[in-house]
C-alpha cells in the first residue's frame, strides 16, 4: 500500500530528528551560541554542497545530498528555535528542553505544509530534487536580505516563514530520495 505524504514527512521527520538526537548526544547543545545569521550561512553551505553534487554529478567527499538535506532541515528547525528563544550565550540547554523545542518547530513547518499542499494540491511531487535545492538557495538569499535589513520587510513573509519553507523543501527532496518508487508512479 501506498504511503500517504503524511506518513512520508512523518518518516523523514523521524530520520532528521534521531540525527538531531545522535548529535546533541556527541555535541550536546552547542548551536544554542549561534547567531541567527550564522545558521543561515550554515545551511547555505549545505545547501550550495548539494546543488554542486547536481550540477557536477560527482562527490570527492564520501557524503552524498542525503545527510545535506537532513542538515538543512536540522539547521532550519534550530535557526527557528535560536528566533523565538534568543541566542544563548551558554551553549548548555537540557537535551529534552531541546528535543521539545526542536519537535515543535518542526511540527509548526509540517502543519504549513498540509496546508499548502492541500492548496498547491502536492504539486511538488512533480517537481525535481534539483528545483528543490533552488527554491532553498533562493529563500537563504531572501533571509540573508531580510538580515541585513535587521529583519524589516515591507511586503514579504519574514525570516521564521523562510525558514519553514526551506524545512518543508528539504523534507519533501529527501521523501523523493527515500521513496523512488512512489515518485516513479507519480510521473508515469
Amino acid at each position: 500500500m501506498a504511503q500517504t505524504t503524511n506518513q512520508q514527512f512523518e518518516h523523514v521527520i523521524q530520520m532528521c530528528r534521531d540525527i538531531f538526537e545522535k548529535k546533541m548526544n556527541d555535541y550536546g547543545t552547542a548551536w544554542r551560541i549561534l547567531r541567527p545569521e550564522s545558521v543561515t550561512d550554515q545551511i547555505f553551505i549545505k545547501a550550495q554542497r548539494i546543488r554542486s553534487l547536481q550540477t557536477k554529478g560527482i562527490s570527492k567527499v564520501d557524503e552524498g545530498v542525503l545527510p545535506e538535506f537532513i542538515g538543512i532541515v536540522n539547521y532550519a528547525a534550530m535557526a527557528l528555535v535560536q528566533l523565538e528563544l534568543g541566542v544563548s550565550d551558554s551553549p548548555e540547554m537540557p537535551p529534552q528542553q531541546a528535543l521539545a523545542q526542536y519537535t515543535k518547530q518542526l511540527n509548526t513547518s509540517k502543519s504549513l505544509m498540509e496546508n499548502k499542499n492541500h492548496d498547491y494540491d502536492e504539486a511538488w511531487r512533480s517537481m525535481r530534487i534539483s528545483s528543490l535545492t533552488d527554491l532553498i538557495l533562493m529563500k537563504l538569499y531572501r533571509i540573508k536580505q531580510i538580515e541585513d535589513n535587521k529583519g524589516q520587510t515591507i511586503i514579504s513573509e519574514g525570516i521564521d516563514a523562510n525558514y519553514m519553507d526551506i524545512i518543508n523543501y528539504a523534507i519533501f527532496a529527501l521523501i523523493k530520495i527515500e521513496f523512488p518508487e512512489a515518485e516513479a508512479a507519480v510521473s508515469q
